[in-house]
């Protein structure tokens, strides 16, 4: 089989293509041929060696990918050959809250990922694929889907009525924007580009800010909620670049989900975080339980991810290089060679 590490971390040229003979599942594991995967920002910062220790030379990367069964161990009872699976993200976190234990093996980062031809993942290390989407929309739920239905639904306690402010049109972004507003919130997006929000529009998105045009868009987002009360809920997915802002566009007693790291910008004095009494809570993607209800909610819902752009296996190095773009709406997916999905 053919696979992808990184003996280096100096981007997407330091991606090495090899192969190695498929590996064996164990008595509790199950062995996916892989059908597609897909990228997340977190995917360029491992290969830039920019994500923080603990990455080691020779990683295989991607935590997000879709395949089929094709064998499994003799103790494993719940899969079968021809099951369309995903794997977790996080493959320690089954149920519960968050710990140390369960946040401690993460793929594609901590331990191997994804982008291999085969993979054999623990028997509870993997959930179906939702019915009603192909491998390639499958691909791309892993990371930023359940980041986002964590942040909307588990902790966001999400409801009719409730304001929610997203930022960009990044993949938990883009699936904030297309659960919240499933669920009857009002969304208000925020992108540096028309084009980009038109079709965030499109997606569900209520109101729009062009934040490269109205640099103070916190206050223009408040405005929009009416006396400037401020939005319930900001996914807030730029870091130190934009939480003061986002900061200003949240209500006095809301919640910020902070989600990533896109930007930098100077640090943020916590007495507005006082003032406000808000709740800032850092999210880290989610448990197979919450993996399971969010895909009982897409498919109930019709909710299908966003693909951007898709390559194809034998050139994963060009997917890359489109996510560092910024081109993209939605998610980068790749493709095992020669398939449709």
């Amino acid at each position: 089989m053919r696979y992808y590490s990184l003996p280096g971390f100096t981007g997407p040229q330091a991606l090495r293509l090899a192969r190695r003979d498929p590996p064996r599942p164990g008595p509790c594991q199950v062995l996916v041929r892989m059908r597609a995967w897909s990228l997340n920002y977190r995917d360029l910062l491992i290969a830039y060696g920019r994500y923080g220790p603990g990455i080691r030379p020779g990683v295989v990367p991607l935590s997000d990918g879709a395949g089929e069964v094709v064998d499994r161990g003799q103790a494993v009872t719940r899969w079968r050959p021809g099951d369309r699976v995903m794997g977790l993200f996080l493959p320690g976190w089954q149920s519960g809250p968050p710990g140390a234990a369960r946040l401690a093996a993460a793929l594609g980062g901590s331990v191997d990922g994804v982008l291999a031809e085969y993979v054999a993942f623990d028997e509870d290390a993997v959930v179906a694929v939702p019915g009603h989407l192909d491998f390639q929309e499958a691909a791309t739920l892993p990371c930023a889907a359940l980041t986002a239905w964590q942040a909307v639904v588990e902790l966001g306690g999400l409801h009719p009525g409730q304001t929610v402010l997203t930022l960009g049109s990044g993949g938990v972004s883009v699936f904030a924007l297309q659960i919240a507003a499933a669920g009857g919130a009002r969304v208000i997006a925020t992108s540096g580009s028309d084009r980009k929000l038109e079709r965030l529009a499109e997606l569900g998105a209520a109101d729009l800010v062009n934040h490269a045009r109205t640099p103070g868009w916190g206050h223009a987002v408040a405005e929009l909620t009416g006396e400037d009360a401020g939005v319930d809920h900001v996914i807030e997915v730029g870091g130190a670049g934009t939480l003061r802002q986002s900061v200003t566009a949240v209500r006095t007693g809301g919640r910020i989900s902070v989600i990533g790291v896109l930007s930098r910008g100077d640090g943020l004095s916590p007495v507005p975080l006082l003032r406000k009494a808000l709740t800032v809570q850092g999210v880290q993607v989610g448990s197979a339980e919450m993996f399971r209800a969010m895909n009982r909610a897409l498919e109930h819902r019709r909710i299908r991810p966003v693909v951007d752009a898709v390559f194809p296996f034998s050139d994963a190095p060009a997917a890359y290089r489109h996510l560092e773009s910024a081109r993209h709406i939605g998610k980068v997916v790749i493709s095992a060679d020669g398939d449709g999905g």
